[in-house]
């Protein structure tokens, strides 16, 4: 190559070893780039939706203590790698009193992908998943049920665990954040809309 022939001058060999790292250091750039995407295509974002209202969308009646007060439908996709077990809390951090607990389940089987609406309002479900007890001193789900007024926020907040927790059907939500702390991979979340 005419760079490191022996009568090449100096300018000539500095501009011939600053293309070669310039395509050592494009070469590597692209490199880094397929990695992160192949990466990313197997760690899909960690989400939790519902068929019966859009996340920010309001809730309808049927879902709250103004209609026939069952748990909406949700499901999930992409749980980090490792998962055992699931857990979520609904609750309202718009209430008078401070937030409100709505729902709290948990040991939901680490293959479920989805609740449907309605969730049995016992201590034990079919696939296993114990509920708690939701603020209004109820097992299982507790529709939205506001003062009259502004619209308050509901989140549903889906927690990926490492292992099941160690908790007996009726524990509050405090008990599930304690028995969660340290074992928790992801979390998705969702928010619904609803006023009187």
């Amino acid at each position: 190559m005419f760079c490191f022939q022996r009568n090449s001058n100096f300018v000539v060999r500095l501009l011939c070893i600053s293309l070669v790292a310039l395509v050592w250091i494009s070469q590597s750039a692209s490199k880094g780039v397929a990695q992160s995407a192949a990466k990313g295509a197997s760690n899909m974002a960690f989400t939790i939706q519902s068929s019966d209202f859009a996340n920010g969308a309001d809730i309808p009646r049927a879902f709250s203590c103004e209609g026939e007060d069952r748990s909406p439908n949700l499901s999930w996709s992409g749980a980090p790698e490792g998962t055992k077990a699931f857990a979520l809390i609904a609750d309202d951090p718009d209430a008078p009193a401070g937030t409100w607990v709505h729902w709290v389940i948990f040991n939901i089987p680490a293959k479920t992908q989805s609740l449907p609406a309605g969730v049995e309002k016992k201590e034990q479900v079919a696939d296993g998943a114990k509920q708690g007890r939701n603020d209004f001193h109820k097992i299982g789900y507790g529709g939205p049920c506001p003062p009259p007024g502004k619209a308050h926020r509901y989140f549903f907040k889906l927690y990926a665990l490492g292992s099941e927790v160690s908790l007996q059907a009726g524990a509050a939500k405090a008990d599930l954040e304690q028995a969660m702390a340290g074992n928790i991979l992801g979390k998705a979340e969702l928010m619904g809309r609803y006023k009187r």
